[in-house]
């Protein structure tokens, strides 16, 4: 009668109270069976016997009890019974006690109920620090193990405890539950905005894995709902940042930090875990989710990325509103570890994202809308054209189509090539043609408060009316949304 204590009631909306389909939800087995999505490879390797066991926390807030009860249930199911020492439920304040409470009638479950909101890091961290096993794995409240989920995540935290492990994290349908595998070539990364995404693998990492396809892939940056770290580890590197509220930024301070801090991140292909993603939060914010974000988030940034968090701002200027906080501990601690700078970072974590030069004065995609400035796969000699942005999705897609900048010379480049005008009248089209200092008809600037891009020999306006039938052109100046251009960070206010 757990779940059925809080079905939804006809007439009433599934979606309102969880952000996924809870009626779904409610139909399923505690203990339905989800296809095995492993590379063939995973199936018949051995793993080590002599395997550390680990607590299991999972911090929840008004979670549907069958997805609950369903994560719990897949733990106990899917692991091996020495290696869960405990499954540790951390209630952070949820309305009703009960949901967390009738669950620690179930074996090795240990409840703990804060008695006010504290927010993920926080009720994570007072998990970690009741967990009695010697590795902490932490997970969602909405989520499901597949098989053999547990032993390729341990043995790789047991050879080196300084390797912070995650799954491949499979996608759980929010609207009908059905369990999906997840590409394999992705690792976790950011844009400048600080948000995170997934990057696909460049063709060389691809190609270099095909030996071994199921080699740990070293990754920038963890999604953070899921992931296996050594509990002397977690405490010696700084638990969580506690001053950090409710939800979000926490993935990106823990990702810096083990990096920067002599840890590394990967994540295990034979390790997969399901996860129900949603498109927005069932749960309120002290303050407002925005902002609550942005706090965290510059919390990260100004602890971690040195002068680089100056990217941030001018892709979030918002945020330089939002106050942050006292993060003087957090700076000692960073000296006392002997934490490497932002710049390291960049140059060995993740040269796939690409830094703005000091040349640049704007920077990333030109956004118009829905749809961005594309080379749409020409070069030399080819024309432009608006094709709907890579990072719409969430998504990114791994080439450059998309990526921009414009120089202090007036050029706008995409890596050696620049927009270029063909003849200085109303009408002409643009071509993408090799930068050179002096031409003329590679000058732009932006007018309008940034809002348009204007060609400098003919006073004339990029414009994309024309880019379904022969890419774009340059017309007179007008108001119209055809001429309306913004680049994702404009370095100069």
């Amino acid at each position: 009668m757990y779940v059925g204590a809080t079905v939804v009631r006809p007439g009433q909306d599934p979606y309102a109270r969880n952000k996924f389909n809870q009626v779904e939800s409610d139909k399923l087995r505690m203990d339905r069976s989800v296809p095995d999505t492993r590379h063939d490879h995973c199936r018949h390797k051995q793993w080590r016997t002599d395997l550390p066991a680990s607590s299991v926390v999972i911090t929840f807030h008004n979670e549907a009890r069958s997805a609950l009860l369903r994560t719990v249930v897949s733990v106990l199911k899917k692991s091996p019974p020495h290696l869960v020492k405990e499954i540790i439920l951390v209630d952070d304040y949820s309305d009703n006690p009960e949901d967390g409470a009738l669950l620690g009638k179930i074996e090795k479950v240990r409840i703990l109920r804060n008695d006010r909101r504290e927010g993920l890091m926080r009720s994570r961290v007072r998990g970690a620090d009741a967990a009695t096993a010697s590795v902490l794995t932490f997970l969602d409240s909405h989520c499901e193990c597949n098989e053999h989920w547990l032993e390729p995540l341990l043995e790789r935290v047991a050879e080196d405890k300084t390797r912070v492990v995650s799954p491949i994290i499979d996608v759980i349908n929010m609207d009908n539950f059905q369990y999906v595998g997840a590409s394999a070539d992705l690792k976790g990364g950011f844009d400048w905005n600080l948000v995170f995404k997934w990057d696909y693998m460049t063709l060389e990492q691809r190609r270099a894995r095909q030996g071994n396809p199921i080699a740990p892939i070293k990754t920038p940056m963890i999604a953070g709902g899921l992931f296996v770290m050594d509990k002397n580890y977690f405490e010696e590197l700084g638990k969580y940042d506690m001053m950090m509220d409710v939800w979000g930024g926490e993935n990106l301070e823990i990702s810096f930090r083990v990096w920067q801090c002599g840890g590394s991140l990967e994540i295990i292909p034979c390790s997969r875990v399901g996860h129900v993603f949603r498109k927005q939060h069932p749960y309120t914010f002290p303050g407002g989710s925005g902002t609550v974000f942005a706090r965290n988030t510059r919390r990260a940034a100004e602890v971690w990325m040195d002068d680089f968090k100056n990217f941030y701002y001018a892709a979030v200027p918002s945020a330089r509103n939002v106050p942050y906080g006292n993060i003087q501990s957090r700076l000692e601690m960073k000296k006392r570890l002997g934490c490497k700078p932002f710049k390291w970072y960049l140059e060995n974590v993740y040269p796939e994202l690409r830094v703005p030069d000091h040349q640049d004065i704007a920077f990333g995609a030109l956004q118009q809308g829905q749809n961005c400035l594309d080379t749409l796969g020409h070069f030399a000699d080819g024309v432009v054209g608006v094709y709907e942005c890579h990072n719409a999705g969430g998504n990114q897609v791994p080439i450059r189509s998309q990526e921009w900048a414009l120089t202090k010379d007036k050029s706008v480049k995409h890596m050696d090539l620049c927009l270029t005008v063909v003849d200085r009248t109303a009408g002409s089209q643009i071509k993408l043609q090799g930068c050179r200092e002096n031409d003329s008809r590679q000058k732009w600037e932006q007018i309008d408060n940034n809002s348009k891009l204007r060609h400098v020999g003919s006073n004339l306006c990029l414009d994309s009316r024309s880019a379904r039938n022969g890419g774009l052109t340059v017309e007179v100046c007008n108001p119209s949304l055809t001429q309306q251009w913004k680049f994702t960070l404009n370095l100069q206010p």
